[in-house]
């Protein structure tokens, strides 16, 4: 995607480092960092520096092909990266992809680039199969980020919508806020900003009441891993946003590469669902009347917080998976279907 003129995707390699988009630091400052070390890629992954399902396991590709080419040991470089996020199954997608082809570093790399090349491929291929659900002034109900700053150059369901709106359908966003860091507010509006699209930044608990008032005709989110029976693990407020939708007769669909899905996973209740610092909830940053980054404290001093960073929407209440190879149910039959067409590997999830 194009940033003030510039192509860029979230991940890249470059001069023997993998580049990234600082997401820390957005929508207030563009910025771009480097990893020279596996330890400091997979700060960028801990740290949310780097962050969407499969921008994450581009990050883990090119981290793992780094290791090999400052003669770091493989395994151990595996070990700490998949130690990173543990919910998102792309992680060990991309690993599991640069890891077939060890311990040639050259190899490693060029599996790294043919893993990003594919993923940007399925990620443009899902907005052109979910385009066609779009009709003309559509309002669209999204849920954190899924744009092309959490999967590499189109996103996944932001791809449905840049597609939608490259075609002339003139969609309109709803763009939940996303708390409590915000990912909807911060980073998916600051892309359709980008992309001159429409749009206006709503509470999370806004979606039910503008589903009940008829305002919104499609809800896409994307995943963070898709069980063996369609269960769907996403950004905490996802389960909310379906269960709404299906009260409502709002369509809700799950935008996802096939690497986003795990078979070896049964079902939702087998997924690690990441639980991240209570500080994320107690405090929040933006800018202050000064236009300084500035962090404060919006919970009382003494105060807890429980902040669990995923939920999972059983499969029975997804419409559809929009994939890279069509559109299927969110069940076992669907994902055999999908992987039927042609699809890549299963992944090694764990």
């Amino acid at each position: 995607m194009r940033v003030n003129g510039k192509d860029y995707r979230a991940v890249w390699w470059q001069d023997g480092a993998v580049g990234f988009v600082e997401q820390r630091t957005l929508p207030h400052r563009f910025e771009t960092g480097f990893a020279r070390t596996v330890e400091e890629a997979a700060r960028a992954i801990e740290d949310m520096a780097v962050r969407g399902a499969p921008t994450i396991g581009v990050m883990a590709g090119y981290a793992l092909a780094l290791a090999a080419r400052l003669g770091e040991d493989i395994g151990s470089a595996q070990d700490r990266l998949a130690r990173t996020r543990p919910t998102a199954v792309n992680l060990w997608t991309g690993l599991g992809a640069v890891d077939s082809a060890a311990p040639d570093p050259d190899a490693m790399l060029a599996a790294a680039r043919a893993y990003d090349d594919a993923e940007v491929a399925a990620a443009e291929a899902i907005g052109g199969h979910g385009a066609g659900l779009v009709k003309p002034g559509a309002r669209i109900l999204t849920h954190c980020n899924a744009g092309w700053l959490a999967a590499q150059d189109w996103g996944t369901a932001l791809s449905v919508v840049f597609k939608a709106a490259r075609s002339g359908l003139a969609p309109f966003v709803w763009v939940d806020e996303t708390r409590p860091r915000l990912q909807g507010a911060r980073l998916t509006s600051w892309e359709l900003t980008q992309e001159g699209i429409e749009h206006r930044i709503v509470a999370d608990g806004a979606a039910a009441y503008l589903m009940r008032q008829g305002q919104v005709d499609l809800a896409v989110t994307g995943t963070d891993r898709v069980a063996a029976n369609g269960d769907v693990a996403n950004k905490i407020g996802t389960y909310g946003v379906a269960l709404s939708a299906n009260a409502h007769g709002v369509p809700f669909y799950v935008a996802a590469p096939l690497s986003s899905i795990d078979r070896s996973t049964l079902s939702g209740a087998d997924i690690t669902m990441e639980e991240r610092s209570e500080d994320e909830v107690l405090y929040s940053e933006g800018l202050d009347a000064q236009g300084r980054l500035t962090r404060v404290r919006v919970a009382p001093e003494g105060a807890k917080a429980l902040n669990p960073a995923f939920d999972v929407t059983p499969g029975g209440l997804v419409t559809g998976l929009i994939t890279e190879v069509g559109i299927v149910d969110a069940s076992r039959d669907g994902l055999d279907q999908a992987f039927g067409r042609g699809g890549r590997a299963d992944s090694d999830g764990s």
